[in-house]
């Protein structure tokens, strides 16, 4: 008999879409790192994600959809590295 593997959390695409560099729709995520009004840190189905600007707010966010609503002045968008998918703790992060 053959074992299959199960993953609990839903396999869904993960896209980008921006409007206006004012509103980001973003799915595929996994969890948030952290955030404040100028950086949000997010890591998605492909590795860490860091949207840099002013203002940033997160509108909306579904845990179960993995969906996010960003708002503000968007200045960038830029992806970590791909195999970083899970925070690491704080004093993984002293070590870095």
């Amino acid at each position: 008999m053959k074992e299959k593997n199960i993953s609990l959390q839903p396999k869904t695409n993960h896209s980008i879409i921006m409007e206006n560099r004012r509103t980001m729709n973003i799915s595929g995520i996994t969890d948030v790192d952290s955030f404040d009004e100028k950086t949000i840190v997010l890591f998605t189905q492909l590795g860490e994600l860091t949207i840099k600007g002013r203002e940033l707010h997160i509108d909306s966010m579904s845990v179960e959809t993995g969906d996010m609503v960003i708002t503000g002045d968007i200045w960038s968008a830029v992806y970590g590295d791909r195999d970083r998918k899970k925070p690491v703790s704080a004093i993984g992060r002293l070590f870095r």
